[in-house]
């Protein structure tokens, strides 16, 4: 007869599963694939949930949908999070165009 705290331990982690959660970990398990590869540290469930605490689920799907067709997920998936980061540095500095002469 096993201990009572192995039923317990298995029916709380049936009972915390989510759709977001596992969202979450589909983004995690895809992202720390290619930072492994490059070298860099893993993403935890903590951070990610950090960084997705204020998008809707709803928009999850969307990210998800968008990054998986796109030919580097990684990229687009840290694009999707903060396009404004990423269009600041393709600016030019003094909001000019200049021409070299």
């Amino acid at each position: 007869m096993r201990h009572i705290a192995t039923h317990l331990k298995r029916s709380i982690k049936d009972a915390r599963i989510t759709e977001r959660g596992e969202l979450m970990e589909y983004f995690c398990g895809k992202l720390n694939r290619e930072r492994e590869r490059d070298g860099l540290g893993s993403i935890s469930m903590g951070r990610m949930g950090k960084m997705l605490e204020e998008i809707p689920t709803k928009d999850l799907y969307y990210i998800k949908k968008v990054c998986d067709d796109a030919q580097n997920f990684s990229k687009k998936f840290w694009y999707l999070l903060n396009p404004e980061k990423y269009e600041k540095a393709t600016k030019n500095k003094f909001g000019k165009n200049t021409k070299l002469q």
